[in-house]
């Protein structure tokens, strides 16, 4: 049972442009979500991270190709080379397109715009010439057109009559592929081709988008971009021409959608029928089992509130909070009423929304905005927001419920408080945990961005939530991974971050370090104390914080990644503070495995974990080894459980920080949580050199023995 590869990497550094990569990312999560996870990558990560294993797609946006030659020529290009060879996908649009082929020609008799030269990856074995149309300009939409684009539909196995022949593209400074149709020897199809009159000599078909094979891969290079959704274009009264140019987009938007997906599956990917709409945030519950504590907890956050226009918000440094009144919903009524008693203030929506200004500069001279005045235009951008759009999450306000006279209801929201309140309280008895203080107060949100960030993000509010507090989800949609990746959570996924406050007095006998080794364990002993049979269950840790699993009734019992662990932390005056991040796969449906499908493959079939149940097992065995860690410690007692459980025993791996020596793994020494190797000389024999490695500097991939620099 193989793991399908999920990955959808986008390229986001340097020569990429912010619009072309959130244009990207906003279309593709829309065809392909939640098959695929969507992520932004920088070049470090390109260069340096283990993601061949990993990704179906790799994709450049917009922008300017000699920023991604800087950035990538050499290792690389030849990494992005080699996991094309090896089967994977590339999709270039427009800078991408330029890229992906062998010359780019770009203005050549413009000596201020010229840019030419030959490129690495040379996927379209020939030129890459712009402009296709004239008139592009830098930073401006001044150029751009909606340009006419015939699909070649006998290149696509699922392009049937129902498929139109034309659509309108959006377009700016992108290229034609030179010669395209005399190149079929070399493997180029033509996918589509421009119909109108170009500004640069380009053969008789005008390739628009072409397609490739290269060794087991495939490869798509655009000049237009299609992947602009016209609902994500803003009219600019300076330019009234371009308010035709969406409107034209708008018009065939329906075959630019199939063509889009078309294009895709000829990549190899499976897409959706019809476009997922990425859900609204929804609202925050803050909940105990002693609904009179959750009145003392928000009084608690008094210094911290900003009241506008009667209501109570927290303007945290990534996020604003509005603290909902008892008995008060925030309705569109309500949330039209917070717009209209602040519209006066703010002069356009445009300054918030973000939309292009006709003055840009508009912002210099001016005074920094007041506390209230954020809040402000954090309200109006959430009231223009639409799911229709890209959007800022930062700014939509996220509001908190808190139920200070019992618990939600439990057919409003899809998760049971009781249910969690009832297993956390027989746990922590059955434990024996003194100050039961994990999950105590839980904060539940069906859709946010990430538990992580809600929380380790806005110290304004961290600081004022106790140890054990936990803050947990059903959809994560902007989920966070170690070395700043995005992770993103499948449907089923079992996704909370529980703050912890670690006093600097035991930062020598209880290093933070450990922390995640902790969680490591507890999700473990959460799993496997669940219940009678649980234990059976066959979950195994990799350094230093992926959770894996075995899979039954396969050869050679392989292991496939099951969750993972991010701690953040930070510095207080007398104390770290901490956000363990977890996330789960619980009930996802194939082809990902998850924990309810092991169960199920056990003899006798073990019932299905419930998310409310094994969140308290695992907070409450968390607690437990916190509260022995606080006096005494990483224990020979853990220090063996965690070896249990571990992957790494006796591994052989290659060493990349030191020189690429090969070492045996013996463990993680018990002063400061390193990684212990011993390095290996002639016939795999110890040299008696010991080397140890940091977990925050290096990552393990397993599957090829090898310890490399974290980015």
């Amino acid at each position: 049972m193989a793991s399908k590869k999920m990955n959808v990497l986008v390229y986001s550094g340097h020569g990429s442009t912010t619009e072309s990569v959130r244009h990207c990312l906003y279309t593709l999560r829309r065809l392909l979500s939640p098959s695929y996870a969507v992520i932004p990558v920088t070049g470090d990560i390109i260069i340096k991270e283990p993601w061949f294993n990993t990704c179906a797609l790799f994709v450049f946006p917009g922008g300017a190709d000699l920023g991604y030659c800087r950035t990538l020529n050499g290792e690389g290009n030849r990494r992005i080379s080699r996991y094309v060879n090896a089967g994977g996908s590339f999709l270039g649009f427009c800078a991408g397109g330029y890229y992906g082929s062998a010359k780019c020609e770009f203005e050549v008799d413009d000596p201020q715009m010229a840019v030419v030269g030959d490129r690495e990856l040379g996927f379209f074995p020939g030129i890459c010439r712009g402009l296709a149309f004239a008139g592009f300009q830098y930073a401006s939409e001044a150029g751009a057109r909606a340009a006419n684009i015939k699909i070649h539909k006998e290149r696509f196995e699922n392009a049937d009559d129902s498929v139109a022949d034309h659509f309108k593209s959006y377009y700016n400074g992108g290229g034609v592929f030179v010669d395209a149709d005399q190149l079929a020897s070399r493997g180029v199809q033509i996918l589509a081709s421009y119909t109108e009159d170009l500004h640069v000599d380009s053969g008789d078909f005008k390739a628009a988008v072409v397609y490739r094979k290269i060794g087991e891969g495939h490869v798509v290079l655009t000049g237009p971009h299609p992947e602009f959704a016209p609902q994500n274009l803003a009219k600019i009264p300076s330019l009234p021409s371009y308010s035709s140019v969406i409107d034209s987009i708008h018009a065939t938007d329906r075959t630019r959608l199939v063509f889009l997906g078309l294009m895709l599956q000829k990549l190899g990917l499976e897409v959706n029928e019809e476009e997922q709409v990425v859900p609204s945030l929804s609202r925050l519950h803050l909940t105990s089992h002693t609904a009179a504590d959750v009145s003392g907890l928000v009084a608690g956050w008094a210094e911290s509130l900003t009241v506008v226009d009667g209501d109570d918000y927290i303007k945290g440094e990534n996020d604003v909070y509005r603290i909902e009144k008892p008995g008060s919903v925030w309705t569109v009524k309500e949330l039209k009423r917070a717009v209209s008693a602040v519209s006066e203030k703010l002069p356009t929506l445009a300054s918030v929304t973000g939309n292009p200004a006709d003055d840009t500069k508009k912002d210099q001279g001016k005074k920094p905005k007041t506390k209230v005045e954020e809040i402000e235009e954090c309200i109006q951008y959430t009231a223009a927001s639409s799911a229709d759009q890209i959007l800022d999450y930062d700014k939509i306000v996220k509001v908190i419920v808190p139920h200070d006279n019992g618990l939600p209801i439990s057919k409003d929201i899809p998760f049971h408080h009781e249910a969690f309140y009832a297993n956390l309280n027989w746990y922590h008895s059955k434990l024996q945990n003194p100050g039961a203080s994990f999950g105590k107060y839980l904060m539940y949100g069906e859709v946010v961005t990430s538990t992580n960030t809600l929380l380790e993000k806005n110290p304004a509010l961290l600081r004022h939530l106790p140890s054990g507090f936990t803050l947990t989800a059903t959809t994560q949609i902007a989920g966070r991974g170690r070395g700043g990746n995005v992770w993103i959570a499948p449907p089923g996924a079992l996704m909370f971050s529980t703050v912890m406050h670690h006093s600097m007095v035991m930062a020598q006998s209880a290093p933070v370090v450990f922390i995640q080794y902790l969680a490591a364990l507890a999700i473990v002993q959460g799993i496997k104390n669940y219940a009678p049979g649980y234990d059976k269950i066959p979950v195994k840790l990799k350094w230093p914080n992926d959770v894996y699993a075995q899979l039954p009734g396969s050869a050679n019992n392989p292991v496939v990644k099951v969750g993972g662990i991010l701690v953040n932390s930070s510095y207080s005056g007398t104390s770290y503070d901490l956000v363990c991040g977890i996330g789960l796969n619980l009930s996802n449906a194939l082809p990902t495995t998850s924990l309810n499908l092991l169960a199920n493959t056990q003899s006798p079939p073990l019932k299905a974990f419930t998310p409310e149940k094994l969140l308290a097992s695992i907070l409450t065995h968390f607690e437990g080894l916190y509260s022995t860690f606080c006096q005494a410690g990483f224990t020979r007692e853990m220090e063996g459980e965690y070896y249990d459980s571990w992957l790494h025993t006796d591994q052989i791996v290659m060493l990349e920080t030191e020189g690429g020596v090969k070492a045996r793994i013996k463990g993680i020494t018990r002063d400061w949580g390193l990684l212990l190797a011993e390095e290996l000389g002639w016939e795999d024999r110890p040299t008696g050199k010991i080397v140890t490695l940091q977990s925050d500097s290096n990552s393990f991939d397993f599957f090829r023995g090898l310890v490399r620099r974290k980015v």
